[in-house]
């Protein structure tokens, strides 16, 4: 009966060592659970980034508006009679005190 017993408690003993230390244990799962949810997240702003990207793609395939203004905003090109007027700041210069 005692060597059952000894038996028994050697089987629980490995099973709570593989439970909470051994290869797929509890706090293993945890981590991969947490890798996986930041995963998903990424995975969703990268979605919403390609869908944006997209939408820009069809606009300047179709559309003669988002090509000018492209070319207004990111080319810095001008229509003809028309006049450009650049508007430089400085930053404000700190103050010291007295």
């Amino acid at each position: 009966m005692k060597v059952l017993i000894a038996i028994l408690v050697v089987m629980f003993l490995s099973l709570q060592y593989q439970l909470w230390a051994g290869e797929g244990s509890l706090p293993e799962v945890w981590k991969l659970e947490d890798e996986l949810a930041k995963q998903r997240q990424d995975n969703l702003a990268l979605q919403k980034r390609n869908m944006s990207l997209a939408a820009e793609v069809e606009d300047l395939k179709k559309g003669l508006d988002a090509v000018e203004e492209y070319a207004r905003d990111e080319l810095g090109m001008i229509k003809e009679n028309e006049v450009f007027y650049q508007i430089i700041t400085t930053p404000a210069q700190p103050t010291t005190p007295e």
